[in-house]
């Protein structure tokens, strides 16, 4: 009798009509998503959950005396079929779901959720850890094994590893009862996105709306079975703009009512309840690990520590953008009454005549911006960006099959050697089956462990799909946000790391926006737009006149931008400081906290909390929406380091940023790589001045 091959590590024993059963053939071992289907999940990750239990099962067993090699690098080896399901699964039930994927997530979420938490509670297997740490000194590890060792102690004593028994099973509880609520929150913020239209049939609904919005929200309506009609929808990419142009004050009024009010409609996809138990038990989970606060607990493992420096870097921008903010709230009202509207300004009125005053003082007007801001030319500017400071070259792959007709896929490659580095996706256009947003996600990471495995890395966006035969056109916003996604891609992409565990943005929550935000910086740069942002009907490249305009309004409405956003990270930073919160009623905390800083009543949260989704879909951003700012600080100084040079391609710089920052992953601690690529830590100076808020 022969024995049988044994099954590559991300195999699984599986029915061999599920994709799942064998290691993929396709090119670069992209996912064959035309033949995953909703049914071959549920047996993948039960297969997945099931080998991956025996894998840890023989690790805790080792007859053996742990040491790194049969304990942590065994850890490191298992589990590659259960990542190989979940990256799938987790990126499609975010991008492209439906009613079938959703059923099996909510299935799934407690269920995964039992797994980990077996798994790093499991005493057999955390004494090995243990012993390994404790013996580390003498152990010759080199410095990316001491830190995979460290790490992997720490998330096991973060995740209840010392607990009595008792503690253990409600911290199991608790875990399991949280990844329910997460996954139920996500999906109730977009059934209350995908169902919600504004439909207009009339020619005085239309007022005021340029040509490219008509488009996409034709483009929306019909997708909705109203051809013919209009359709205001709750991606960012149509309801930011139709509250910027429409010059009717009531659908204005309506449409935001529905943006502001997702999840708390009182409908069986209201969150509030959600909240406030997730608010609860995320409290009794810092307790029973020994912290104040839930607040305390999520940023010991970060670089701002402590709640009180989170507090502290919030409240040294929130005063300056309150006062700038108030003027600015002032100019729009007189603008507003010179117009015959004597009513106070409304968070419904903000961006309409934020955006007359910005075209009267700028003289600068987003309608004659936007046909220079091509899609497919900033991509192509975002990829040659990183050719000029990284070395990299990419290559469309049409032939290669996406798990939606608008994804698009190039292969990304080493330009001077051709040394392949990984695919990257992008899947640019909103639809009803994707959630709202824009992220950077893996179906595959980067790892050097027993051979070379190349990532394959997606930006997901929701921009407004263009008419057929049109160029999908952005605003500055989207172009910002298509480089600021692309600038996590190339974290993922440009890592080069052992032990996957630390690769790519495996890095503290407070810097994984580093990588990210100093990308949006070259964008802005006269050298990358005069290249790249090229009129959709002549070709002329954007001039000189309207680039000078665009930087002098780069501070325009900062108060604004700043409050939206700060009033939401420090609303975060309250929920998740409560030493006992009992049985809080979420909206009336929400409420309290935002009198007591004083918002200004024309202003709304970026994100209210009951569709607050970095905060409350997961685990995330909780206690941790403050990161962009932290991050920012870091993002204006390095930039700056590029202007010092007066190169911003500066090598010598690039070549340090890569190395430190970009394909370091998390092979040393965040504020040492940042020294390591500055020469210092930074200062919030270059944060206000950048966001005008300086003294």
């Amino acid at each position: 009798m022969t024995t049988p091959e044994p099954l590559p590590p991300e195999a699984l024993p599986l029915a061999s009509a599920n994709p799942f059963a064998a290691a993929w053939a396709t090119p670069f071992g992209l996912p064959p998503f035309a033949a995953i289907r909703p049914e071959h999940i549920s047996p993948a990750f039960e297969a997945a959950l099931a080998k991956h239990k025996a894998e840890i099962a023989a690790i805790a067993a080792d007859p053996a005396a742990p040491d790194f090699a049969n304990t942590i690098e065994a850890l490191e080896r298992a589990g590659r079929g259960l990542s190989r399901v979940g990256g799938v699964f987790y990126n499609l039930s975010g991008a492209d779901t439906n009613e079938a994927l959703q059923a099996i997530e909510r299935e799934l979420s407690p269920v995964t959720s039992r797994h980990w938490s077996a798994i790093m509670m499991d005493p057999a297997l955390f004494a090995r850890v243990d012993a390994v740490f404790a013996g580390r000194d003498a152990l010759g590890l080199d410095a990316e094994q001491l830190r995979l060792l460290e790490r992997t102690h720490r998330g096991f004593i973060r995740s209840g590893a010392q607990l009595g028994p008792d503690d253990k099973a409600r911290l199991a509880a608790i875990n399991e009862r949280l990844a329910a609520l997460g996954t139920q929150f996500s999906q109730n913020v977009l059934k209350d996105e995908s169902s919600y239209a504004l439909i207009i049939a009339d020619e005085a609904g239309l007022a005021g709306l340029p040509a490219f919005l008509l488009a996409a929200m034709a483009r929306a309506a019909a997708d909705r079975g109203e051809t013919g009609k209009h359709a205001v929808t709750l991606s960012r990419s149509i309801i930011e703009p139709f509250l910027t142009f429409s010059t009717r004050r009531d659908l204005r009024e309506e449409a935001f009512a529905a943006w502001s009010r997702r999840g708390e409609n009182g409908n069986e996809s209201d969150n509030r309840a959600i909240v406030a138990e997730m608010v609860k038990l995320r409290a009794e989970k810092a307790k029973l690990l020994g912290f104040a606060t839930f607040a305390h607990f999520k940023l010991d493992d970060t670089m701002a520590k402590t709640p009180q420096n989170v507090r502290d870097l919030l409240e040294l921008v929130w005063k300056p953008a309150k006062a700038r903010a108030a003027k600015e709230a002032g100019d729009l009202a007189a603008l507003a009454q010179a117009e015959g509207e004597n009513g106070p300004i409304r968070p419904s009125d903000w961006r309409h005549y934020a955006e007359k005053v910005r075209q009267q003082t700028y003289a600068l007007d987003e309608t004659v911006l936007k046909p220079y801001l091509q899609l497919d030319r900033i991509i192509q500017a975002a990829f040659d960006v990183a050719g000029k400071l990284f070395g990299l070259a990419f290559e469309a792959k049409p032939e290669l099959e996406g798990y939606h007709p608008d994804v698009r896929i190039w292969e990304v490659k080493e330009a001077a050697s051709g040394r392949h580095i990984g695919l990257f996706i992008g899947d640019y256009f909103a639809r009803a089956s994707k959630r709202s947003g824009a992220w950077m996600s893996a179906f595959r990471g980067q790892s050097n462990f027993g051979g070379e495995i190349r990532p394959i890395i997606v930006n997901v966006c929701n921009f407004a799909k263009p008419a057929e035969g049109k160029p999908a056109l952005l605003s500055i916003d989207d172009a910002r946000t298509l480089f600021h996604e692309f600038g996590h891609a190339l974290h993922g992409l440009l890592s080069d790391v052992t032990y996957g565990s630390l690769a790519g943005t495996s890095v503290s929550r407070d810097f994984v926006e580093l990588p990210s935000q100093l990308y949006e910086h070259w964008f802005l740069t006269k050298e990358v737009m005069q290249a790249y942002c090229l009129h959709a009907e002549t070709g002329e490249p954007i001039p000189d006149m309207l680039i000078d305009k665009i930087k002098r309004a780069q501070t325009f409405n900062q108060g604004f931008a700043t409050v939206e956003y700060t009033s939401s990270a420090l609303v975060d930073l309250a929920f998740h400081s409560l030493e006992a919160p009992g049985e809080i009623d979420p909206l009336a905390f929400e409420k309290a906290e935002l009198s007591r800083l004083g918002m200004p009543s024309e202003i709304t949260m970026r994100h209210r909390t009951p569709h607050f989704s970095h905060v409350f879909s997961g685990d995330g951003y909780s206690a941790g929406y403050y990161s962009y700012l932290w991050s920012e600080v870091m993002d204006a100084d390095a930039f700056n380091a590029f202007l010092e040079a007066g190169d911003i391609f500066a090598p010598e710089l690039a070549d340090r940023l890569k190395r430190f920052i970009y394909a370091a992953g998390d092979t040393r601690d965040a504020a040492e790589a940042y020294t390591l690529f500055r020469g210092r830590l930074p200062t919030p100076d270059a944060l206000l001045e950048k966001r005008g808020l300086a003294a």
